[in-house]
């Protein structure tokens, strides 16, 4: 709904200027898309195809218009690009307009320049153009008699009636610095001509209208002798009786027709007042920007709030940070559903221009402000990878006295610092306005270009063009004119005058006090981001979904998203819980390097064939039996020494024993039974493999923890007969460093708690289970 909403605003846009005045008949323009090629993006379509059933059809319009859409890519501008060409253009830009004048653009880029951005609309207005040509051709040929009887304009007697009423009036109450007294000032002024008109007779109750054309009058015939009556005549007998001539009443206007008039009257004086008087209503200059002041951090729950205020203007945004199920569903035509990991709400409530109405669903107009301003931020975010967070911003207008949308954008880049997002520029907006012809307020005839517009502005004006960006370049953009056009030298200096002002509100934006913190909430979830290998994500995600369920149960984290790339986002409300996710999440996924030293690994059971450790590998002297010195219980470091061409992993305590070994029997004690004791300083080895996972800090460096993984196995005995060849696996291995999970360190890294089997039988370095499946790599329980 929100695409189609954004679709038909720009079909509206363009199709509105060119509508005549006076055609007050309901129309409806339907447009569907029937069939769709996977290649073309279908708005910039409908918005011609619009143009094309207006002009064919009946209603009075004055131009045909067309739309196109224009991307960059190469440095090469492409008129309507595929979808494919769009992923690498560097501009996104719809325009329309007939075949002399630009109506509407709107667009979006990055940070790009002013200069480029005129050559396309340069480009697209050509595009256009042909376009329209053909449309000529086709009307000419199919289109129908247009209704220009249905036009209904005010009678030109009413505007010199409601000039002369309140022409005096209008100068004073513009000169009214603020909206409130303005506004309240304009609606008696308007009142007033109501009630004088009504007192002289000019203004009926009904909607039906009696002229003088319409009144019975008399005439004579120079002709004849007698007075003709032209109406009434009443014939009795002989008796002639002429009819009393009715009294002649002046014309009458309907309340609605005063309305609009007053409205036109308003507009033209305002133009006038700041064309003549150099002065706008609040008595800035033409290129003066109101004042600004902004604050951060007004929120203390909020992850992030700035409350931005220019002039009667005023955004409180409120950025809230999430993980990837925040993360907005979007159902789209070209291809799959999107999840956006941005998005801007944009609310415009009836109280923040002083009015009582009902709060519903999100209006047409909220919802491309919104997008507008979305838009004009994105490019500034951070990457996934820099900060894997769901992004939303809030701007709530608590007032409005012209460009809100931009004043969103201001604030929104306000908050995004406040909520510590490492956004990577600065972005600011300004809304534009114009007086087209100056020439019939005794001006030279060159556009007067206003900064930064209020309301009345923007409703009397003749453009409103909304741009979004900082000193490099613009990020969006957005523009309507609503008289004959614009061409591209007044395009350019408005986007010139438009950049000026972007600084200045830049610099004031910079005064910011309190300023943004630009630090993580302490109310923010946290997210961790690990890497494991592609293959393992399985793994975590069990069964049906049950191994992550139990980790997140067990743990007390909120989520764990996994991506077919290895990527495992854990997010919680506090690190206790996220690192004992990390522990159990590197057990299930940890790739053994030759050299990773495992601490405190219990010693889960003494088998006589089989295990992790070989007898040999227990001691740096001679042992007879494994389970003379050690048993069930007991802990011991060990140390990876090999992974065979099988992957079987080969563990060694004596690689990290000096020559003689303090628990080993000396060679004269052989013959007699050992004590079977088992101190804590004797119980050193480790029960499990442990999965390396890192952390990414703020200031980029990584750091690494090993977290415990457990293998269990069974008891061993020294063999009673020689095996084999055929008994005996051989021996040949391959000794080669299993690459580890990108996010943590690969050698000599220090593990904890592993369960291992110790075997006294040479090769049998682990015993095949469930929890062994790929070459190199071990999976623990």
């Amino acid at each position: 709904m929100h695409l189609i909403v954004l679709v038909c605003r720009l079909i509206d846009r363009p199709l509105r200027p060119t509508m005549l005045k006076g055609f007050y008949h309901e129309t409806q323009i339907l447009s569907w898309v029937l069939s769709y090629d996977g290649l073309h993006a279908p708005d910039s379509l409908a918005v011609t195809a619009a143009g094309i059933a207006v002009a064919l059809s009946e209603l009075p319009h004055t131009e045909p218009i067309a739309g196109v859409r224009i991307g960059l890519v190469g440095g090469k501008f492409i008129v309507n690009p595929t979808m494919k060409e769009m992923e690498e253009s560097e501009l996104d830009l719809v325009l329309a307009g007939t075949d002399s004048a630009i109506l509407m653009i709107e667009g979006y880029c990055n940070f790009l320049p002013e200069e480029k951005l005129l050559e396309a609309v340069e480009v697209g207005q050509d595009a256009v153009r042909a376009i329209c040509k053909e449309v000529k051709a086709l009307v000419r040929k199919c289109g129908k008699p247009k209704m220009v009887d249905a036009i209904e304009l005010p009678p030109p007697e009413l505007y010199k009636h409601v000039e002369e009423i309140a022409g005096d009036d209008l100068v004073h109450v513009l000169q009214i610095k603020n909206k409130i007294p303005r506004r309240k000032a304009f609606a008696a002024l308007e009142e007033k001509v109501v009630d004088i008109l009504s007192q002289r007779g000019y203004v009926g109750k009904s909607e039906a209208v009696v002229t003088a054309e319409t009144a019975p009058d008399l005439y004579v015939d120079d002709d004849e002798d007698e007075e003709v009556v032209v109406d009434g005549e009443i014939d009795e007998g002989d008796v002639r009786i002429k009819p009393t001539p009715r009294i002649l009443t002046p014309m009458l206007f309907s309340e609605v027709d005063v309305k609009l008039v007053f409205k036109e009257i308003t507009s033209k004086y305002l133009r006038k007042c700041i064309v003549e008087g150099g002065r706008r209503s609040d008595g800035r200059t033409p290129c003066a920007i109101r004042p600004i002041n902004s604050k951060c951090g007004l929120l203390p729950r909020a992850h992030g709030s700035a409350l931005f205020t220019r002039g009667e203007t005023q955004s409180l945004a409120v950025v809230t940070l999430g993980d990837r199920q925040m993360a907005q569903r979007i159902d789209r035509l070209e291809g799959d559903d999107e999840f956006k990991r941005f998005y801007l709400q944009y609310t415009f409530p009836p109280s923040c221009v002083g009015e009582v109405g009902r709060i519903g669903a999100p209006s047409r107009r909220e919802i491309g402000h919104g997008t507008l301003a979305e838009r004009a931020l994105e490019p500034i975010l951070p990457s996934t990878e820099e900060f894997p967070y769901t992004i939303r911003v809030e701007s709530n207008i608590t007032e409005s006295n012209g460009s809100s949308s931009m004043a969103s954008v201001c604030g929104g880049f306000l908050a995004l610092q406040d909520a510590g997002v490492p956004v990577k520029s600065h972005v600011a907006g300004i809304a534009m306005g114009m007086v087209l012809d100056t020439k019939e307020f005794g001006g030279d005839g060159t556009p007067l270009i206003l900064s930064d517009i209020t309301g009345s502005e923007d409703a009397f004006g003749d453009m409103d063009l909304k741009v979004a960006g900082n000193d490099d370049g613009i990020t969006a953009f957005q523009m309507d004119v609503k008289v004959g056009g614009m061409t591209l030298p007044v395009m350019k200096q408005v986007l010139l005058q438009a950049k000026d002002g972007r600084k200045l509100i830049l610099a004031e934006m910079s005064k910011c006090s309190p300023p943004p913190s630009k630090q993580l909430s302490r109310y923010a979830p946290k997210i961790h981001v690990m890497k494991v290998r592609p293959e393992k994500i399985n793994l975590i995600i069990g069964s049906g979904g049950k191994t992550v369920r139990n980790i997140i149960e067990e743990t007390g984290v909120e989520s764990i998203e996994t991506q077919d790339d290895g990527t495992v986002k854990i997010t919680s409300k506090d690190l206790e819980s996220i690192e004992k996710s990390k522990a159990k999440i590197s057990n299930l996924t940890m790739v053994p390097t030759i050299g990773d030293i495992y601490r405190d690994c219990e010693i889960k059971s003494i088998t006589p064939y089989g295990g992790l450790c070989h007898i040999r590998e227990l001691s740096s002297s001679y042992l007879a039996k494994a389970d003379d010195v050690f048993k069930v219980g007991d802990r011991v470091d060990v140390k990876l020494i090999e992974v065979n061409e099988k992957g079987q992993l080969r563990l060694s305590r004596r690689a990290l024993l000096p020559d003689m070994d303090p628990l080993v029997p000396s060679t004269k004690q052989r013959t007699t039974a050992a004590p079977k004791e088992s101190s804590a300083s004797q119980r050193t080895i480790a029960n499990s493999v442990a999965k390396k996972v890192t952390n990414t800090c703020k200031d980029g460096s990584v750091e690494g923890k090993v977290e415990p993984a457990r293998i269990k196995a069974g008891p061993q005995k020294a063999p009673t007969k020689r095996l084999s060849e055929d008994d005996v696996p051989s021996r040949k291995s391959v000794k080669r460093a299993v690459t580890a999970a990108s996010d943590g360190p690969s050698i000599n890294e220090v593990h904890k708690s592993a369960r291992i089997k110790v075997g006294s039988c040479f090769g049998l370095t682990m015993t095949k289970s469930d929890n062994y499946k790929k070459k190199g790599q071990i999976t623990t329980m």
